[in-house]
């Protein structure tokens, strides 16, 4: 079970939210609190539309579903002695789709929130629409902060790049020169960064994305615009160290590759912006 966990509210209630694999899982267990018991998840699982679309949904988004186990399940809906809990339904199918995990703390029912929001249907239709709002609120406010850390991002990379280029100033270009062959001295050094950490040039990039909007670093993760504001800094040094520019070239390189791999690997960038 993934440890980020987010609360909304609905309707008086706190449901939590598990991101599992990068996907939203809504708490059943939180959602029934106002409801009843567990009882009502067994009894929604029984439901011959659940059942379909609880199937449907993994066979769409499961390459591992067992889809013979789930036709005999559909053989029995209907009968009063079918019972199905999450357990059996996901270890009977390989289901991924609803998630059951036992323990006082974390404990309970999860569900996708596609499947999520139809348990909510199936507990009121007032329920799922305060769900589905508060759900939206959450993903603005994710998206909002995204845009912000980019952006913020973004700036810094700009700063460093001014940097950069007063140390280009300082040590590359020579003194009574045109403006046109110091704007080309300055072009080198943006697309050493861009061949150190994207793999290729602005030119190259817009060759291969012709239909894209803006430069290559507007495509930018927020991964790569920290590591291209590192590299800045770490080039503007190496300038005024009269490193030449291959050799700055690969050890950028190497840089940009061992920070990326930090980055992805480690800790996420919510926790280090």
């Amino acid at each position: 079970m993934s440890k980020q966990i987010q609360t909304i509210s609905v309707n008086g209630s706190s449901v939590n939210i598990f991101k599992i694999n990068e996907q939203d899982y809504i708490s059943l267990s939180d959602m029934i609190r106002s409801f009843g018991d567990e009882n009502l998840i067994y009894n929604w699982l029984r439901n011959r539309n659940t059942l379909e679309f609880i199937g449907i949904w993994e066979q769409i988004n499961n390459p591992d579903f067992k889809p013979v186990e789930f036709d005999r399940f559909k053989q029995q809906v209907g009968l009063n002695t079918f019972k199905l809990t999450p357990k059996k339904w996901i270890e009977a199918t390989n289901a991924i789709g609803i998630i059951s995990k036992a323990g006082r703390y974390g404990g309970g029912t999860f569900a996708h929130k596609d499947i999520a929001f139809e348990f909510g249907s199936w507990l009121s239709p007032e329920f799922k629409l305060y769900l589905i709002k508060e759900y939206q609120r959450l993903k603005e406010d994710e998206n909002s902060r995204h845009e912000l850390e980019w952006n913020l991002h973004r700036t810094l990379a700009k700063v460093n790049y001014r940097i950069l280029t007063d140390a280009i100033k300082e040590k590359l270009i020579p003194p009574e020169i045109t403006s046109q062959q110091s704007a080309s001295i300055y072009s080198s050094e943006t697309e050493l960064l861009n061949v150190a950490l994207f793999g290729k040039t602005a030119r190259e990039w817009k060759k291969g994305n012709s239909k894209s909007e803006g430069t290559i670093r507007d495509h930018a993760t927020l991964h790569q615009l920290v590591v291209l504001s590192n590299l800045e800094s770490i080039n503007s040094v190496f300038i005024r160290e009269n490193i030449p520019q291959r050799e700055r070239l690969l050890k950028l390189n190497a840089i940009a590759i061992s920070q990326m791999k930090s980055l992805l690997n480690g800790t996420s960038m919510k926790n280090i912006c």
